[in-house]
């Protein structure tokens, strides 16, 4: 079995309870697996990340087999204001979070609440230069462990979600993403919209960002900012000391 997201924002957990931790959310459009279905909860595959989780019963449309395919090998439209409602016949409306995922509502059979879109969208392959103007639009946005949207974001889905705005895939967790790309030996070699990645004291990659210019690093911390990027890792200047300990810097595009 198959399905979609018809809601703004879905919470995806690593286990069947409304208790357990979010691990990653489903944004408006998102289409996934199902592999395994509980009285409350459904276990699924998400198609972009290959990412598996719990999502509750109640907060998803199903779809075919077919139609799943036809959205797998569709080009991926997606939303492009930080917040956009989204309607249908019956004209209510559904606020919808940057980076939701509208190719479907171009398929009637889909598309079954006759949802319209009439706000900005994105689709294709971006220039690297638009990685950092975008990361730019989740300025601020809180932490959220597991969060995807500008209304509260982790360091993976931050980086994520810049990526995949600009027509480029990347895996869920920083420590799978730090397996995507090509390594560089020095901070000088890197460019904007390059990606370091942090270790804690076991060698576990913990934190993800994008590197800017002149040695800066946006990234999700508390909130999405940006901090001073040097080789020892992320110096936070309002802490005056280094908060995260570089590991690698990977060229992705």
């Amino acid at each position: 079995m198959f399905g979609i997201c018809n809601l703004a924002i879905v919470p995806v957990r690593a286990e069947a309870s409304d208790r357990s931790e979010q691990v990653s959310q489903l944004l408006f459009g998102e289409h996934f697996k199902i592999l395994e279905i509980q009285p409350k909860w459904v276990q699924i595959e998400i198609a972009f990340d290959s990412y598996i989780g719990w999502i509750d019963r109640k907060q998803y449309q199903t779809i075919t087999e077919e139609q799943y395919n036809y959205l797998n090998s569709s080009t991926n439209v997606l939303s492009a204001d930080l917040i956009e409602y989204i309607s249908n016949t019956n004209s209510n409306l559904i606020p919808i979070p940057l980076g939701s995922s509208l190719a479907f509502l171009e398929n009637e059979e889909i598309n079954v609440e006759k949802f319209s879109y009439e706000g900005m969208k994105i689709c294709g392959v971006k220039e690297k230069s638009a990685l950092v103007k975008t990361a730019f639009m989740y300025m601020n946005a809180p932490y959220l462990w597991g969060g995807k949207s500008p209304f509260g974001i982790d360091c993976s889905g931050f980086t994520q979600m810049v990526y995949k705005l600009n027509g480029f895939h990347l895996f869920r967790d920083a420590s799978q993403q730090a397996n995507q790309g090509e390594p560089l030996s020095f901070i000088e070699e890197s460019e904007p919209g390059d990606l370091a990645f942090f270790d804690n004291d076991e060698g576990k990659i913990i934190h993800v960002g994008i590197l800017m210019e002149n040695n800066y690093i946006i990234h999700a911390s508390g909130k999405v900012r940006i901090d001073r990027l040097d080789h020892l890792g992320v110096y936070n200047a309002e802490l005056n000391r280094h908060t995260h300990k570089l590991r690698v810097i990977k060229k992705i595009v």
